[in-house]
């Protein structure tokens, strides 16, 4: 006798939504990563430069840190340039380049934030 397996597959509008809310953190960072002064489009930076970001947007949303792998995956679905270097070269091997689009949105969407606070 067979046993039958259920998968449990989240439907489309559960992924939609939990993309979403993962770009609000992802956005919300970026943009807090340039009100500190940084730039941020067009450079590559090394994702290690980008993860207090990251960490503070997580702690402000209240969630929890983002592995570099789901970083690096996310960051490449929202447009960034995300490029792999070998573990031997940094403890976060990736790395990232913003597109001057995607800088404007992260800047525009964390400013919102402040002013909806």
């Amino acid at each position: 006798m067979i046993k039958e397996q259920q998968i449990n597959q989240p439907n489309l509008f559960e992924s939609n939504a939990a993309n979403a809310e993962v770009e609000k953190v992802l956005l919300y960072a970026l943009g807090e990563f340039q009100s500190r002064g940084k730039a941020l489009a067009e450079r590559e930076l090394a994702l290690d430069r980008l993860r207090g970001a990251f960490k503070r947007a997580a702690e402000k949303f209240g969630c929890e840190e983002f592995s570099d792998e789901e970083l690096a995956k996310n960051l490449d679905r929202m447009g960034a340039k995300v490029k792999k270097v070998p573990n031997f070269v940094a403890k976060h091997p990736f790395r990232v380049t913003v597109q001057i689009k995607l800088a404007n949105a992260a800047k525009e969407f964390y400013q919102n934030t402040l002013n909806n606070v």
